[in-house]
């Protein structure tokens, strides 16, 4: 699907203009929109990259889950600024969005880990994301012990996974065109908390 981006599409808002495209994406590959790429980069700058599940966005910021000890979250407690790419095959679209991240609250993290299927809840236990572990059948008894362990209790969530928010300061909008090019823009936020748009160059 090629479609034309004009600047006289966009909305002034890069929130609800993303919201549309992202909705829209829900619709044609609903298990595929959610998917995003999260970018960070430890304190002496080496990048890494891995995929996320993006649940939503909340007080102004896109939001995604993870084991607060894992590569990632050390690396953006070192260094707290991330970026994240969403790619739409089925409409060739991509956002890329650069910002600050911190944690959301614990009470957002419960909230969301409450509605988690039981198993996920236990998973985030059994886990001890990014360590080295010896093979597959310790993490499968690990957690079919702690599933033994909970019984019939609720979950709680632990201590060391919840939210974390990206609070973007930019946005871009990249949108398949023939011959390569390809229609782009960009908003920067300004020092007033307004948004800039420029087209770029492909």
């Amino acid at each position: 699907m090629n479609r034309e981006l004009r600047r006289a599409d966009l909305d002034p808002d890069p929130f609800r203009q993303f919201s549309r495209w992202y909705e829209e994406a829900r619709a044609e590959d609903p298990d595929a929109a959610d998917a995003v790429a999260l970018a960070t980069a430890a304190r002496d700058g080496r990048p890494s990259v891995r995929m996320v599940l993006f649940k939503g966005i909340h007080d102004s910021g896109l939001v995604f889950y993870t084991n607060y000890e894992s590569r990632k979250a050390r690396e953006l407690l070192a260094n707290p600024h991330g970026a994240l790419a969403f790619y739409w095959p089925s409409h060739r679209r991509q956002v890329r969005v650069t910002g600050a991240v911190s944690r959301v609250s614990a009470e957002e993290s419960d909230r969301y880990y409450a509605g988690r299927p039981r198993e996920a809840q236990v998973a985030a236990w059994a886990s001890r994301q990014s360590e080295v572990i010896p093979n597959r059948a310790w993490l499968e008894e690990r957690f079919a012990g702690l599933d033994a362990e909970f019984g019939g209790r609720e979950v709680p969530r632990p201590a060391w996974w919840g939210g974390m928010r990206l609070e973007p300061d930019a946005f871009e909008f990249w949108c398949n065109r023939p011959d390569r090019l390809h229609d782009r823009f960009g908003y920067a936020r300004g020092p007033d908390g307004g948004w800039t748009i420029d087209r770029l160059s492909p």
